[in-house]
């Protein structure tokens, strides 16, 4: 396997998990680490790097779902809109430090885009809680934790 292959496929993994579509790079980074070729730094950088992309493409899927939230066919409910912004404002920009959360974490960066939040705050909050999650996983298959 090529470096090209192996960073770029990982990089894809990443970003396609950060987005609404169902995908795992955690596989990918395991299996990457665990074949003992490519630098564990750069893996984790790599992977990173595409899970933020990903999720800024959810913010930016937010911020344009804004202008047609009042169109009848709207795929979300006025009550579903209303209790998604009710939890944000509670939490705050905070919350998208579980972005990285199964579940919660793509929806939570749709609603953030969706609400206009400043997207210099956005990128460091995600970026920090994506580059984490994947630290912890990489020093788990490294078995230092």
């Amino acid at each position: 396997m090529s470096a090209l292959t192996a960073y770029g496929g990982l990089f894809l993994s990443a970003f396609v998990a950060a987005t609404l579509f169902p995908a795992q790079s955690e596989i990918v980074l395991i299996a990457l680490i665990s074949s003992g070729t490519w630098s564990v730094f750069w893996l984790v950088v790599v992977a990173s790097v595409g899970n933020t992309l990903g999720s800024v493409v959810n913010y930016y899927i937010g911020r344009a779902t804004g202008t047609f939230s009042n169109a009848w066919w709207f795929p979300v409910s006025e009550l579903s809109l209303k209790k998604a912004e009710g939890w944000y404002h509670r939490y705050g920009r905070w919350s998208l430090l579980l972005s990285w959360a199964p579940f919660i974490g793509d929806p939570i960066t749709v609603v953030a885009g969706f609400l206009k939040e400043p997207i210099s705050s956005f990128v460091v909050l995600v970026a920090i809680a994506k580059t984490c999650r994947y630290i912890v996983l990489a020093l788990i298959v490294m078995g230092v934790l």
